[in-house]
């Protein structure tokens, strides 16, 4: 099923399909998967909301397009199309899982196997918090929708606390590491496994551990470290994932299996060459950030990409070493020609294959996006023994980042600190949608990003950088729907 994208005051399923729908076990399998779908666009807002937004894009364009305003710090966002995508898409799939939920309690004895109810709740909590965790990242409180509402409903549930979010999302997922399975078989590979619980409850610990910037957004300074380390190690000791040694080969198109790409912990699954139903299936994500010029450049003229070109910044590109291979698989520096005009500019293109170029549509490529990857489960170890978790060591610390350096074909280090170990996170995941989130945990996301602005920004486009815009602004569709019921976040 695809995703889409509605408004608070929408319900995705109607009340009399419902409660007809949930018959048999395929029924409930149907719906569970309608809540992975929502998952389609996942990556592609994080090029537009993540990596766009942080000191890795600089995407001054010559005609005003939507990354403009998000890359440049506008405080006129509430109507721009990825905020607004980011909100609706979210929660139709917190809709999605609040209804299967729902429909467990209800008609569960049509499933025929407890077991296979208490996976699928499971699932759903999983995916219930990952969209709560990607709403509260961007956007700071929210209201909380923990059962199917009708359109009156949802217009009158205020936003709540950040800590209130957060209980809700530390709830399911304590509920989905306890019952997911630690693996799956068959056509089940590539659902939401214990594991993928683990790593993201971690996340959510760190998030919220993070200072807070005087705003309400993710960051409380709870200082829980000591909380996600456990779960990290757990992942780590159990032996079902392993340091792929080769770079490229994480993102190899012939090495997409969570069955065998050992980096995966969590993916989100596209499959290609669907007749008739490709955009539905496939992957657009692998274009976003790579400019329709560049594939003109090569005789291609079905891909497409951005409209202009949405350029790597020059802080990025030069803090690699010239030894480090990861540059040239993730940034294209070449220039290309195209229309008698030159660009040279260095544009992302970790996810770009051109001898995979999809034949029947730009939305087909066929290549899954790993959400949670093994090497960050690593870094982030380290990053809690550096804020202070007990059971770790700078030894510790020093040998994971080596281990990602020697990867790269770089000379090891001792002594790594914290902000050494966001600069190796920041060439380790460009262009996989970490940065922004790096930032905000840093607690130094303001002076980075406006040293950065002083160093980068010929043009004088970009606006200071304040710790309002830490997060985004509550879409404006939403404040429309139902005037007074949010409140815009401050500094919008």
């Amino acid at each position: 099923m695809a995703s889409c994208n509605k408004d608070l005051n929408q319900v995705p399923i109607s009340s009399s399909t419902t409660a007809t729908f949930y018959k048999s076990p395929s029924d409930f399998l149907q719906a569970t998967n309608a809540i992975y779908a929502d998952l389609h666009n996942y990556p592609v807002r994080l090029a537009n909301m993540s990596e766009i937004r942080s000191d890795n894009i600089y995407g001054v364009s010559v005609t005003v397009r939507d990354w403009d305003p998000v890359n440049d710090f506008s405080p006129s966002l509430a109507a721009n199309a990825y905020v607004t995508e980011a909100w609706g898409t979210d929660f139709n799939g917190i809709f999605r899982a609040n209804t299967l939920l729902d429909q467990v309690a209800k008609n569960g004895s049509y499933i025929g196997s407890a077991s296979l109810a208490t996976r699928l709740q499971a699932e759903a909590k999983f995916l219930r918090a990952f969209y709560y965790f990607d709403l509260l990242r961007y956007f700071g409180k929210l209201p909380i929708i923990d059962r199917p509402v009708t359109a009156p409903e949802a217009n009158s549930i205020a936003r709540s606390s950040v800590a209130d979010v957060y209980k809700l999302i530390i709830a399911d997922l304590q509920s989905a590491v306890a019952n997911l399975p630690t693996t799956y078989t068959g056509v089940d590979v590539g659902r939401a496994t214990k594991y993928a619980a683990e790593a993201l409850l971690a996340q959510v610990y760190m998030a919220k551990s993070a200072p807070n910037y005087g705003i309400e957004g993710p960051g409380t300074g709870s200082n829980e470290w000591n909380l996600a380390l456990p779960l990290l190690q757990d992942i780590i000791s159990s032996g079902k994932f392993a340091f792929e040694p080769t770079y490229s080969n994480i993102f190899s198109y012939t090495n997409q299996s969570p069955a065998v790409n050992k980096e995966a912990i969590f993916d989100v699954m596209y499959t290609s060459g669907i007749s008739g139903t490709s955009d539905l299936y496939g992957a657009s994500y692998p274009w976003v950030l790579t400019p329709n010029a560049y594939f003109l450049s090569i005789k291609d003229t079905k891909s497409n990409g951005s409209l202009e070109i949405i350029p790597v910044s020059n802080d990025l590109a030069n803090s690699y070493d010239a030894a480090d291979v990861r540059k040239a698989f993730t940034v294209y520096t070449a220039g290309y020609t195209n229309a008698g005009s030159t660009e040279n500019r260095p544009f992302f293109k970790k996810w770009l294959d051109i001898t995979k170029i999809p034949t029947a549509s730009r939305f087909d490529w066929g290549i899954n996006f790993i959400a949670i990857r093994y090497t960050d489960v690593l870094m982030l170890k380290a990053e809690c023994i550096l804020n202070g978790a007990t059971g770790g060591s700078q030894a510790d610390v020093d040998a994971i980042v080596n281990q990602v350096r020697t990867r790269a074909g770089l000379p090891p280090v001792t002594g790594v600190t914290l902000a050494q170990l966001f600069d190796e996170r920041r060439r380790e995941f460009a262009d996989e949608g970490s940065r922004w989130f790096d930032l905000q945990r840093s607690g130094n996301l303001v002076t980075i990003m406006n040293s950065w602005i002083a160093k980068e920004d010929a043009q004088k486009a970009i606006k200071p950088v304040i710790a309002n815009y830490v997060i985004y602004p509550v879409p404006q569709t939403q404040l429309d729907a139902a005037p007074g019921l949010y409140s815009q976040n401050p500094g919008y």
